[in-house]
């Protein structure tokens, strides 16, 4: 047996004691008359109807929806940005859709591409490899995009991005002044953008601090708290350490439980030092030192960036740094002096 039916434009007009043309109009915003609006509207609310969505953007040529893609939705540094993107978009009336990559580049292209449908009226991505398949697609996407990362400078796409080789070298430093010589790297897949900044910033902070680049205290896993603690008890087996750097908050605190189940205390035998300052950071026991990468301001900017190009304020592609910052908690020795 069917239910009833769903209250049409037909019964609204009927109601409204107008057309059917006029009741499009007033819903769609596209007359002055502002009396049938009033009528129209109140029409609608008694009679239950409500617009289709799908109609209305075949009209307005606007889903009123952004997407947002990234590598993993239950990466903390990733929440932190969607916890500032979708209240500045809520504000002015659009939907945040959610889209984890895996980091697979064929995926993120389909995502570029897949535009020209008009499924959303903008995107924010987050990739973590660029290809040229990346700079071809992002040449002339069919909406505006902005994309958080690094970016090569002929993409001429809004960019917000953060100096994690920086970021890295601070992480080092500080290691360094509480007293660690023998400090390992734990760090992310080498060919992503990431992965290769912050081995950068890992020899920059060594080079600082007059160490040498000892091949044995480094390894290289995946940005996941699981590869971080297998990662480091390879480490542990067959050098002596220190100190672990972890390319991430997750690999971090994945370091942390190996070295306890090697029943090394931390900091006072091992220090530790992770990446993006998420609320697993602060949470951790003991509480993980980390660099901060503002993913939080970066989330921001990229909505500001994008509400920017929907509203048509902008002409030339903007690029934002964030400054990294390094906020210092329980895992590492207290400097002096």
């Amino acid at each position: 047996m069917s239910g009833p039916s769903r209250p049409t434009i037909y019964a609204v007009a009927k109601v409204a004691g107008v057309s059917i043309s006029s009741v499009s109009r007033a819903l769609n915003g596209n007359t002055s008359n502002l009396d049938m609006v009033a009528r129209v509207k109140a029409a609608a609310e008694q009679v239950g109807y409500v617009p289709s969505a799908v109609a209305q953007s075949l009209t307005t040529q606007q889903t009123g929806q952004v997407a947002f893609a990234m590598e993993d939705i239950g990466n903390a540094a990733y929440l932190a940005m969607v916890r500032e993107i979708q209240p500045r978009l809520r504000e002015v009336g659009y939907r945040l859709l959610l889209h984890a990559t895996g980091a697979d580049v064929q995926d993120e292209i389909e995502v570029v591409e897949s535009l020209a449908q008009k499924y959303v009226d903008g995107l924010i991505l987050c990739p973590i490899r660029v290809t040229s398949r990346h700079i071809a697609a992002l040449r002339d996407p069919a909406v505006p995009v902005v994309v958080i990362g690094q970016l090569p400078d002929e993409v001429a796409v809004d960019n917000v991005r953060t100096d994690s080789r920086l970021g890295a070298r601070l992480a080092v430093e500080h290691l360094h002044a509480g007293g660690a010589r023998r400090i390992a790297f734990v760090n992310g897949p080498a060919d992503t953008i990431p992965g290769q900044a912050r081995y950068a910033g890992y020899q920059d902070g060594l080079r600082t601090c007059g160490l040498g680049l000892d091949d044995t205290l480094v390894e290289f896993a995946d940005f996941q708290v699981g590869a971080g603690r297998d990662a480091a008890a390879r480490l542990l087996a067959r050098s002596d350490l220190d100190a672990i750097f972890g390319a991430n908050d997750l690999i971090a605190l994945g370091a942390m439980h190996a070295l306890r189940s090697a029943g090394r205390s931390i900091p006072d035998d091992v220090q530790v030092v992770g990446m993006d300052d998420t609320t697993l950071a602060e949470t951790s026991f003991p509480p993980l030192t980390s660099v901060s990468l503002g993913s939080r301001e970066r989330g921001r900017i990229a909505a500001d960036m994008l509400l920017g190009r929907l509203r048509a304020e902008a002409n030339v592609p903007q690029r934002v740094t964030v400054a990294p910052s390094l906020t210092v908690r329980e895992s590492t020795r207290e400097v002096t002096g």
